[in-house]
């Protein structure tokens, strides 16, 4: 077989553990899924992948939208920046794939998205947005203790205290969530690919 006449293989599945069938779903999940389906097109897998186990589906996506959704400091698109950089550093392919499609939505700024994606560390970045990815790269080191000169830093760049805890909890959860897809081998739909492009 010549190079060119090669195949990709593709595991459809969303996770290693199976699904669900959505016949067997609790109202409150299917209730989501629908949602999905009518704002996006489509369910995503890690919705699918965590249906599994239904208590840590409502807890998992509870505190997800707290995080990515709920009031703070931070722009949505700055959270999904931490969430591409953090993913991007442990390589994690669901979550670069599908909030790098969402970077690329709510930020509108393919080029950016696609450069934290490979390397935030030589994106063309604000002052701001470097600092906050430097720090959201510390907490996803092992062994992460905050210093008080990061925090000052982090202040001095422009970022409170609540902003400050925004930014670790969003890279702490994400670290958490690559794991958690690294364990499922959680793979990222084919319409996160050519959104926002």
């Amino acid at each position: 077989m010549k190079p060119s006449d090669a195949t990709f293989l593709r595991n459809a599945s969303p996770s290693r553990f199976g699904e669900p069938g959505e016949s067997a779903l609790p109202p409150d999940i299917s209730d989501v899924y629908e949602k999905n389906r009518a704002k996006i097109g489509f369910v995503p897998n890690v919705f699918r992948a965590y249906a599994r186990r239904p208590e840590h589906f409502r807890a998992f996506m509870q505190y997800h939208d707290v995080l990515m959704r709920g009031p703070s400091g931070l722009s949505r698109a700055e959270r999904e920046a931490i969430v591409v950089a953090v993913s991007g550093e442990n390589r994690c392919l669901y979550c670069v794939v599908a909030h790098g499609a969402a970077l690329r939505v709510i930020g509108k700024d393919a080029v950016l998205a696609e450069q934290l994606a490979v390397n935030w560390r030589t994106a063309d970045l604000t002052p701001r947005l470097r600092a906050m990815l430097a720090f959201a790269s510390r907490v996803n080191e092992p062994g992460f203790s905050a210093s008080d000169e990061e925090l000052d830093a982090l202040r001095a760049a422009g970022f409170a205290d609540d902003d400050i805890w925004d930014i670790a909890a969003v890279a702490a959860f994400f670290g958490f969530s690559n794991r958690m897809a690294g364990l499922m081998n959680m793979r990222p739909n084919d319409e996160f690919y050519t959104m926002g492009r």
